[in-house]
């Protein structure tokens, strides 16, 4: 049977506390196994001792969709019963890091893991997620990664008692995709007044700004921010796989000295890296420095915090203010997750290569 690696993942993570059992249209219930997963596009294989009336086969080949063709997702919204949804094909999302298909029809809780199918029955993709800022915008995950998954449990063994490792090796090699993408080409380079800040402008990557300047304000704020468009999904209170940058350039020719470095400390918060309690992540460990990046002198503090459950992946968190103007301040926050040791020195390095003066003050 296959399904999201979402709907098991309790099961995944830890099999001593937690069983699943399967409940058919007619309320019998009986053990589930779990056979395989697949975090990167959240699927999951089980078996099920029980035999079906009828079932769907995925195809050899992915079936070729026109956009606007109807589609039938199948399950239980709610946990009210049996439900068959209609929407339609709408093409392939561009800012995932990797495929999802677009259905333009509802997908509710309880619908994850079904098939959504043509109307000759030929399994299109499989339910995932919904926007939920958004109407009947829904995602399916592509048949060609529930084959890739079906071939595998074909040619493996025994399943794992332990699946803990497996997914750590999947998010590795997530990690390893995502650095390489991101650094593949310098960083580009935008300007915040007299500073030169980097972005990563990508299909993946969205970037948007704001800013305060009002007339009654006491000082000014510009805020540029850039953010992947999707995360790697591991339990309900965890997602990794992303990547975050955020400036804000601060001035104020009005205030005092004084008081403007008492309001620039007060954004630049090291305390906002949550809990040291987290029972998924350690404590940050964190090393301040002041340095100097392309003549522009800079207040840095490199934190890290590593995956207890997976070994080899940390969070990275980069803060920097400038120290170069008593009136104006670039602050800036770089956040990597579920990254290995090295890239996360690879990205914060690259990051803070880039920033700079675009002009002399």
């Amino acid at each position: 049977v296959l399904t999201n690696y979402h709907v098991v993942s309790q099961m995944a993570l830890d099999p001593a506390v937690y069983t699943g059992e399967y409940v058919d249209t007619d309320g019998k219930r009986g053990p589930i196994e779990l056979l395989a997963v697949d975090v990167l596009h959240d699927l999951a294989v089980l078996r099920v001792n029980r035999q079906g009336g009828g079932f769907f086969i995925l195809p050899e080949k992915p079936v070729k969709l026109t956009q606007g063709q109807p589609l039938y997702s199948l399950g239980n919204p709610l946990d009210l019963g049996f439900a068959i949804s209609e929407g339609a094909y709408n093409g392939v999302v561009s800012r995932s890091f990797y495929d999802q298909l677009i259905f333009s029809g509802p997908i509710n809780s309880g619908m994850s893991g079904g098939p959504s199918v043509t109307a000759g029955g030929t399994v299109a993709g499989i339910n995932v997620s919904k926007r939920r800022d958004g109407e009947a915008v829904s995602f399916l995950v592509p048949v060609k990664y529930a084959q890739d998954l079906l071939r595998t449990v074909e040619l493996q063994g025994a399943p794992p008692k332990d699946f803990n490792p497996l997914i750590a090796a999947q998010l590795l090699a997530h990690q390893r995709a995502m650095v390489a993408r991101l650094l593949d080409t310098p960083l580009s380079i935008k300007n915040m007044g007299p500073y030169r800040v980097p972005v990563r402008e990508s299909g993946q990557v969205r970037c948007w700004g704001r800013s305060n300047v009002k007339a009654e304000a006491s000082y000014s704020a510009d805020t540029l921010s850039c953010a992947m468009e999707s995360a790697i999904y591991v339990s309900d209170t965890q997602q990794t796989g992303h990547v975050s940058i955020t400036h804000q350039y601060l001035r104020s020719p009005s205030l005092h000295p004084l008081r403007f470095a008492a309001l620039a400390s007060s954004q630049f918060r090291i305390d906002r890296l949550g809990s040291t309690r987290d029972t998924r992540l350690t404590g940050p460990l964190c090393s301040e420095r002041f340095v100097h990046s392309n003549t522009l002198p800079l207040r840095a503090v490199t934190c890290v915090r590593a995956y207890r459950k997976f070994p080899g992946l940390y969070n990275f968190t980069l803060l920097t203010a400038s120290t170069d103007n008593p009136q104006a301040s670039l602050q800036s926050r770089l956040d990597v997750a579920g990254v290995s040791y090295d890239n996360g020195m690879r990205v914060t390095r690259a990051f803070l290569n880039a920033l700079g003066r675009s002009r002399e003050l």
